[in-house]
């Protein structure tokens, strides 16, 4: 069977192995990432989920090997591989700290090479698999404080990248997303903060042919149009006030790789135009300077707020909207995919257990249960940190329970599973007037709780103008603390 997976390779520009492993990826199913420095992988490994690492050390050096012990700590399921010049003058107690999977010596060969690399990648998928069987049939053989601490049993989740899914609205986004990496075309992600909009642009970057080039992250928002144009464009020494130096702009840092501009919908009008002859013409022009450069960048654009919504309001220009929207993704929020979100709390549990150094079992069935029914208005940022202070409060050896859940949190979810169909409920008063109001107490007093009391959302929910919620909540005395 064929073990698919991302390789890292360490090493310095020229080294024939690398090239070999390389040029033995494209008959394979495994992607290869070469990097010139730890420092360069490292940066790599936080954008990309990562399954193999190989580092190499010339004679008398010892920072690849460095490297791959740091690799224990930081990423202990990355399977490791150490390459260095023979005769091997390396100690078995350093190749022991690393706990390297395999110990090869140059000049290496193409077959011997491509063969230890599949089956790094082999073991490294059967201990995936090992961990997540061994985490679902653990019986307990007893209840932990009144909840059953059994995991639920669900089909196994998927990643793109660091993207974490179960749900069919993410996973027809990201099989776009993956075709629409292979093309050249400008990419327009837009959705509510903290939905992972960066995360899918660095997936799309890495997953690309630019991926062996430079991706650069720029947030535009809150920015004035000098610094901006500063920061993307460069300038020269001179060109305004504090320009001591020549400086080359992310457009040409990032040229043949990909530029990820983040809150696109905060430029101003004039920086839109700026911006919009780069895309048509992929024209630089640095402040203070006479000459035009040109640049072959691919624009990744994101934006919290609707840009067709800002266009039909005059704020966003239209022909800049369209060069933007090459491909168009909306990232669902949280509320809309509960299903995503068992797989994304064990995700960030295992992540956040490892980098605490904590041994947590697993988080349990009803811990589950109730995350699943919180809305998370913060949305995949909010879930990972609570996971994150969730695994702080859980002992080794323990499983993570309601118990140490936020109270806000619990009160939500004990709301919702009392049922948002107002099951059970009984109007007060006699009258039908009053019966109604009651009625409308419960409703707009749950979907503030839902909402954890933001009453933008709360209000967009229930279909009411913001002063209209702010005079039921008044009306019927509601508060935060019930």
């Amino acid at each position: 069977m064929d073990y698919s997976g991302t390789v890292v390779i360490v090493a310095r520009p020229g080294s024939e192995w690398a090239e070999s492993l390389e040029a033995l990826s494209e008959r394979y199913a495994y992607r290869v990432l070469p990097v010139g420095s730890p420092a360069e992988a490292l940066t790599a490994m936080s954008s990309i989920h990562v399954d193999l690492a190989v580092a190499e050390d010339r004679q008398g050096e010892t920072v690849g090997l460095d490297f791959l012990t740091r690799l224990r700590v930081s990423h202990p399921d990355i399977m490791r591989v150490y390459v260095a010049p023979a005769p091997a003058s390396v100690s078995y107690q350093a190749l022991s700290k690393a706990a390297i999977y395999q110990f090869l010596l140059t000049p290496l060969d193409p077959a011997q090479l491509g063969l230890v690399v599949e089956r790094a990648l082999e073991a490294r998928e059967l201990h995936r698999r090992h961990r997540i069987l061994s985490r679902e049939f653990k019986i307990s053989g007893a209840l932990m404080f009144g909840e059953r601490r059994d995991p639920v049993l669900r089909p196994e989740s998927h990643q793109f990248e660091k993207l974490v899914y179960a749900s069919e609205k993410m996973a027809e986004m990201c099989d776009l997303a993956r075709q629409a990496a292979a093309t050249e075309l400008p990419i327009l992600i837009q959705g509510e903060t903290g939905t992972g909009k960066e995360l899918l642009a660095r997936a799309i970057h890495y997953n690309s042919p630019r991926r062996s080039s430079p991706l650069l992250v720029q947030n535009c928002g809150g920015m004035p149009d000098e610094l901006l144009q500063s920061e993307l464009f460069g300038h020269k020494r001179g060109a305004f006030t504090g320009a001591i130096s020549d400086r080359l702009g992310l457009f040409r840092a990032a040229d043949a790789g990909t530029v990820f501009l983040d809150e696109i919908s905060d430029v101003s009008p004039s920086f839109q135009v700026s911006l919009l002859r780069f895309l048509q013409e992929g024209e630089v022009k640095p402040l203070g300077a006479d000459k035009v450069i040109h640049c072959n960048v691919r624009i990744i654009a994101a934006s919290n707020k609707p840009l067709q919504d800002l266009v039909v309001q005059g704020k966003f220009r239209q022909d800049l909207y369209f060069r933007l929207k090459g491909f168009e993704f909306e990232v669902p929020p949280l509320r809309d995919r509960p299903e995503d979100i068992g797989p994304l709390a064990e995700f960030f549990a295992a992540k956040h257990a490892d980098a605490m150094g904590r041994k947590v079992l697993g988080i349990t069935a009803n811990t589950l249960e109730k995350l699943a029914l919180c809305s998370f208005p913060g949305n995949v940022r909010e879930l990972e940190n609570e996971i994150r202070r969730m695994v702080a409060l859980t002992k080794d050896g323990e499983y993570i329970t309601t118990r140490n859940m936020a109270p806000s949190l619990l009160a939500t979810a004990s709301a919702r599973k009392q049922g948002d169909g107002l099951t059970g409920f009984v109007p007060e008063g006699t009258t039908l007037k009053d019966q109604v109001e009651s009625l409308e107490k419960q409703i707009v007093g749950r979907a503030l709780i839902r909402n954890h009391w933001n009453q933008s959302r709360t209000a967009a929910e229930l279909g009411l103008s913001r002063v209209g919620l702010a005079n039921k909540i008044k009306r019927y005395s509601l508060n935060e603390n019930g």
